[in-house]
């Protein structure tokens, strides 16, 4: 069964679950349980990178200790945890656990802490999630790099069926979007130039910012790792709402950046206009806005007098334009196509 088909079967299972409703709490299920998968087989490569590595995660919540399959007596593989009381363990100790990690030890507690401080599990049948479980097991393998590169191109297509799942669709652009727009914007590598977005939904504009940068890295005459590393601290993403924040950190994880602690869990909007600092300003922002959005009462009410509007893509618009782009910037491109609204923006 190829990878696609694992995906779907694994939504098929999941429908059978009294505790998931809908493609949307679908998604989310998977995507918690994917992220401490491959975050799992990710540690492994960085311990055998550097003996000295620690994880963020206690021992006994790491994904190999609690959910990966191990060898039986019989010689064929079994759960480390019954059906019966992996529902309980999974409620009561592993979400508790980790909704409290100390986000100011280290980036990937960070990383950790917001991925899983609003997160849910929805699941209520142990011997569901076991076979949920036992097919990620089987399919999702990421030390194989032909399976890591095809991972990206699936969860895309997962992403993509997100926009019809009622008011979710929201958080995602289409591809042809994204690529498009990074294009025009052409943030530069060998410049350092900082990509931001503010309204970063599932991370379509910071993926294809990320492949934008490879791209001119593959075409350097002389190319040194510390191009490659610089990529990650490049990116950089704002998103208010626990799902797609979750769906984003998990696409930077799939996307190489190994700690994506710049994928902030926050309301942009809610940030007070002069708690922006000129020290935090970047090069570019490539955004899809929510437009005819809401926000409670309060929110922008310290914006300059000129610039206070309850229109949420024009409040983001103020606060690009004044606040989070260099010196000498302005808008490049104010592009609407149907019901998509998305903003490029580079200091000149």
């Amino acid at each position: 069964m190829n990878l696609s088909s694992t995906i779907k079967s694994i939504q098929d299972i999941m429908r059978k679950d009294d505790g998931v409703d809908g493609d949307a709490q679908r998604l989310g299920q998977l995507t918690w349980m994917l992220f401490l998968k491959v975050f799992d087989q990710r540690e492994e490569e960085w311990a055998d990178d550097n003996p000295a590595y620690i994880s963020p995660l206690p021992k006994e919540y790491r994904w190999r200790n609690w959910a990966a399959y191990i060898p039986g007596a019989d010689g064929k593989k079994k759960p480390q945890i019954a059906g019966s009381e992996l529902i309980s363990f999974v409620n009561n100790e592993l979400f508790p656990t980790l909704k409290e990690i100390d986000a100011n030890k280290s980036p990937q507690h960070k990383v950790i802490r917001s991925v899983f401080e609003d997160a849910n599990n929805y699941m209520k049948s142990g011997p569901q999630m076991l076979a949920v479980i036992e097919k990620l097991e089987d399919a999702i393998n990421f030390h194989d790099f032909t399976i890591r590169a095809n991972i990206g191109d699936v969860y895309e297509q997962l992403l993509n069926d997100l926009r019809g799942a009622g008011n979710a669709g929201e958080f995602y652009t289409p591809r042809a979007i994204t690529a498009f727009m990074v294009d025009r914007v052409n943030p530069r590598l060998d410049k350092r130039e900082t990509v931001m977005d503010p309204a970063c939904g599932t991370g379509g504009f910071l993926t294809a910012a990320i492949e934008h940068f490879r791209n001119q890295l593959a075409t350097m005459k002389s190319p040194r790792p510390e191009d490659k590393r610089a990529i990650e601290a490049l990116i950089l993403g704002i998103e208010k709402k626990q799902l797609p924040h979750l769906l984003c950190t998990t696409n930077m994880l799939l996307h190489g950046i190994d700690v994506p602690s710049q994928i902030e869990h926050k309301n942009t909007l809610g940030i007070g206009w002069n708690e922006w600092k000129a020290s935090g300003k970047v090069d570019c922002i490539i955004t899809n806005p929510p437009f005819g959005g809401y926000e409670d009462d309060g929110v922008g009410s310290d914006y300059p007098a000129d610039l206070r509007t309850r229109e949420t893509a024009d409040m983001f618009m103020a606060l690009i334009i004044k606040k989070l782009l260099k010196e000498k910037a302005a808008p490049r491109w104010y592009y609407p196509m149907d019901s998509y609204l998305a903003m490029a923006s580079k200091a000149r």
